[in-house]
């Protein structure tokens, strides 16, 4: 009894500080989701389901919902399949890799503000990087970040130049660690450098690829910095992620309520795309 009161006294301060910075703003977002605050009334107006029922109905969240989907998957899908090419291409033995490896890391801890200056510099169509190279060409530099149509690829570009340098360490590193003997085997029996790659060494890493696969989900579902900097949700709402337009609903609208239920939807999609995710790698993850 005494090792359980011991035991109890150990955890105790661990679980005190979960609870208090991790489960009660989730309870209590919850709590905001089912009514109408302001956030300059005394007390939020409860309104039950009312919220839920103007926001899945709303044309605007369609699109914003959309728009989430499509910056998701062409970021995940970007990072796994660059990051992986320049894996590959970083475990040769090429003269200079280490200084490669370093500058293809150091984008990713960057802070999103500093990158997004950056590239707000490199995508300018008055003075910008782009321009100075397609100017000799005779092409006119398209103003990307101010284009409807082009803005969201942008984002995708800065995003994943930002990603890939960590998706690729991560894959060199699980690669350093792979047995060679599967991969000598195959040689022998007279394989192919793609056959070896992808019936050999490819299956080995689905552990590595799904680890990547549910932390890049996650990370660009709650992008923002990048957003804030760089397009601020526009041109109109071409690239407002659900991130984006919580804080705007929250911090610029003073909606708590609606902000509240936007960060449940977005808490509540994340936890099915995970669990999907962790269901259909299941009997592959392992190999």
């Amino acid at each position: 009894m005494r090792e359980y009161g011991l035991f109890a006294l150990m955890v105790a301060p661990n679980l005190l500080v979960i609870a208090v910075f991790a489960y009660w703003p989730i309870l209590y977002n919850a709590y905001l989701s089912l009514t109408e605050w302001n956030m300059i009334a005394v007390r939020p107006e409860f309104v039950g389901l009312a919220n839920y029922a103007r926001t899945l109905t709303d044309p605007a969240f369609h699109q914003v919902l959309w728009v989430t989907v499509a910056f998701t998957g062409l970021v995940v899908a970007g990072s796994l399949v660059l990051g992986l090419a320049l894996a590959v291409l970083l475990d040769q033995p090429l003269r200079g890799s280490h200084l490669v490896r370093t500058l293809s890391f150091a984008p990713h801890v960057l802070s999103g503000a500093a990158v997004a200056t950056l590239w707000l510099f490199v995508f300018d169509p008055g003075y910008g990087l782009v321009r100075t190279l397609l100017d000799p060409l005779g092409i006119t530099a398209p103003d990307l970040v101010n284009s409807s149509d082009g803005a969201l690829f942008a984002l995708v570009a800065v995003y994943l130049w930002k990603n890939v340098g960590f998706a690729a360490l991560i894959y060199l590193t699980a690669m350093k660690s792979l047995p060679r003997e599967l991969d000598e085997a195959a040689l022998i029996d007279g394989a192919g450098a793609w056959a070896r790659f992808s019936r050999v060494r490819l299956p080995q890493l689905r552990p590595i690829t799904f680890f990547l696969l549910i932390t890049t989900v996650i990370g660009t579902f709650q992008a923002f910095d990048v957003i804030a900097v760089m397009t601020e949700g526009g041109p109109g709402t071409a690239t407002t992620t659900l991130s984006w337009a919580i804080y705007t609903e929250g911090f610029q609208a003073f909606d708590a309520g609606r902000a509240a239920t936007l960060s449940i939807i977005m808490f509540v999609l994340l936890l099915i795309v995970t669990a999907v995710q962790a269901r259909v790698m299941e009997r592959r993850v392992h190999v």
